[in-house]
């Protein structure tokens, strides 16, 4: 029951779709309002009212145009399958169902009702303004007005308390949780002896006879793939940007004009003896503290050297005074301006005088001073060029990328005029119609390999359009040589085949031994030393075991111990076990059982919401049409 998400992924995907996501965003109002389809073929049934093959297609490209503006840079050819499309039947067809069942249960809620749900329900938040009103903007994104929204949500709300009943009284037995749980945490100590056919390979030397019939028998294992071998060319803002000459009185008056740019900002380092004096004190209290200043202002003066312990014994900056008045380095506009005044006028080593700010009244000495220098012209120079280029290739890159297209189409047999105009290099690759594992950069493109692929790009090896890979990258590929999908001669894969039966052979080998071996084990009175090492295992701790082997360790009767058994892996060789004890099921991590009784209920619900949305469909006489279930097998099927 753990396993019911995982194992049924597809179910229970739709079934989340259809609870989560506000139905009009897939299928629109109006086709709810219009129950019935149009003139087009009928390709679902619910309750004799139809699904076309117009409304299954406008669903579908409704759910990829969102999905598109959602996740842009995302790949969503996926979507395009057969196996896609089906999916999106399956929605239209379960809510046409709960459409039909609210229908016949009365659930439909009043327009009070909704409006209470509406302005109350956080779901839809987003489609309130901060008033609470409609948020009628946000709707005409959605191509509604509120009319639209209250019928919708007529609908939502409906379609939603068909299945409420269900979700809520859905109460997993405790038994059942208990034995699920035992099944998944419960350990076994088992004993296991594998019989790798590796050990077997020198036993077997097959036969011209033996290669040749396995390579027939198995005709389907050696076809290659459809490829191309290709060649293209690729434009970009750098490769353009190459063929840009940036002049050098161009770059002299960009300097020029940015002088400011290539200067260093100048800073000066002071220190400074604060009496302290608001600009709210009395008059006496201000005379006062300029009079301790200016007294501070002679000491200072007298023995410059001698500043910092002045500083330290009189200050009222708290923030500097330890450190004997030191500010450290400071640019303009840090200080309030008489401050920063007065400092930018001295030299170093030289004592202002008395300053009056609003914090009160400063006392001076410039310590040290640096920056103001300007880069010369010559060590600024390749910066200037890389942006007067880079802002040359901005401009130009709608234009050249035009022009790249167009002179792919007027030379549409060879790549040459591309290569001449832009200085392109050009390269070459094999590629099939999907992207190679790992593949990276144009290759990995499938709006190129699309367009590679086309038919006009095969039969009569022209150049593609020129295709974006990437932003403000384009590439124009042509195809050299076309190779049909096709089965590889046996003197092709004669290697490969030989490979195949030798380690066939080689696995049969094990195999007779080790079944002799268990049939041995399971004789009367058969010596029970131990086959292996015992180990202890469980579906949570599996030690790499492979699951048909995990499934026959964890099956047997724990009554009737021990249990020998045999589980053939194939090519990957024969594994013997002997269950010996059923130990205590594992404390799981983390929050210990409870949140995996939780998460037992919750797939224990579901199973049985699906269950009764099945119900509802065979009462409702939901159905898909034959010929469009065939249709999309056929649209599945592999093609040359």
């Amino acid at each position: 029951m753990f396993e019911f998400i995982r194992t049924h992924q597809r179910l229970t995907l739709g079934f989340l779709l259809l609870l989560i996501i506000p139905s009009f965003i897939f299928f629109g109002i109006e086709g709810y309002t219009r129950f019935t389809g149009g003139g087009n073929e009928t390709v679902a049934k619910v309750d004799g009212a139809s699904i076309t093959r117009a409304e299954w297609d406008q669903a579908h490209q409704r759910f990829v145009d969102r999905l598109r503006r959602q996740q842009p840079g995302q790949d969503l050819s996926g979507l395009d399958t057969p196996e896609a499309r089906r999916e999106t039947l399956d929605v239209l067809l379960r809510e046409r169902t709960l459409m039909a069942a609210a229908s016949k249960l009365h659930l439909t809620p009043s327009t009070e009702r909704v409006q209470e749900i509406f302005h109350s329900d956080p779901q839809y938040a987003a489609l309130r303004t901060p008033e609470g009103k409609v948020n009628h903007d946000l709707l005409a994104l959605q191509g509604m007005n509120a009319d639209m929204l209250a019928a919708q949500l007529k609908l939502e709300i409906g379609m939603r308390q068909v299945l409420a009943g269900v979700e809520r009284s859905s109460i997993a037995p405790a038994g059942a949780s208990s034995q699920a749980l035992d099944a998944l945490l419960q350990r076994r100590e088992v004993q296991v002896q594998r019989f790798d056919p590796n050990a077997y390979r020198a036993k077997v030397n097959p036969g011209e006879a033996e290669i040749e019939a396995f390579y027939k028998s198995r005709l389907d294992d050696f076809k290659a793939p459809e490829q191309a071998q290709i060649e293209y060319v690729m434009l970009d803002h750098e490769v353009l940007g190459k063929s840009i000459e940036i002049k050098d009185d161009e770059a002299r008056k960009f300097y020029d004009d940015n002088g400011a740019r290539f200067t260093t900002p100048e800073e000066r380092r002071a220190s400074h003896i604060l009496v302290k004096a608001d600009r709210s004190a009395s008059a006496d209290e201000r005379a006062k503290a300029k009079a301790k200043a200016e007294s501070l202002l002679d000491q200072a003066k007298k023995n410059p050297a001698g500043f910092a312990e002045l500083a330290r014994k009189n200050s009222d900056d708290t923030g500097s005074a330890a450190q004997g008045g030191d500010l450290d380095f400071f640019g303009r506009g840090a200080m309030v301006k008489p401050f920063e005044d007065a400092t930018w006028a001295l030299k170093p080593g030289e004592v202002s005088g008395v300053v009056e700010s609003d914090f009160g009244y400063h006392v001076i000495l410039l310590t040290g001073t640096r920056g103001g220098q300007k880069k010369p012209f010559e060590e600024a120079k390749a910066e200037i060029v890389a942006e007067l280029r880079k802002a040359a290739v901005t401009q130009r890159w709608a234009s050249e990328a035009e022009q790249f297209n167009d002179q792919a189409y007027q030379h549409s047999d060879s790549l040459q005029a591309l290569v001449d105009k832009w200085k392109l290099a050009k390269q070459t690759a094999t590629v099939r119609r999907k992207a190679a594992p790992g593949a990276s950069g144009p290759l990995a493109s499938t709006k190129l390999l699309d367009a590679i692929f086309s038919s006009d790009a095969i039969n009569n090896k022209r150049n593609t359009d020129a295709i974006e890979v990437a932003p403000n990258q384009l590439v124009v590929a042509r195809i050299v040589k076309h190779e049909p999908a096709r089965t590889q001669t046996l003197a092709e894969v004669k290697d490969v085949v030989r490979e195949r039966v030798v380690i066939a052979q080689a696995a049969a080998l094990a195999r007779k031994e080790a079944q002799e071996r268990l049939a041995a084990l399971k004789q009367p009175g058969a010596p029970s030393d131990p086959i292996g090492n015992p180990v202890t295992i469980s579906r949570m701790q599996t030690l790499g075991a492979p699951r048909s082997v995990l499934d026959a360790v964890m099956q047997a009767d724990p009554r009737q111990l021990p249990h020998v058994a045999g589980v053939d892996l194939g090519d990957d060789g024969y594994v013997l076990l002997r269950v010996t004890k059923v130990l205590p099921r594992e404390q799981p991590p983390g929050g210990g059982e409870d949140p995996m009784r939780a998460q037992y209920a919750a797939a224990f619900g579901a199973a049985e919401t699906e269950a009764y949305l099945a119900a509802l469909k065979r009462r409702h006489r939901a159905e898909v049409k034959a010929a469009a279930a065939t249709a999309t097998a056929a649209a599945s099927a592999p093609t040359r």
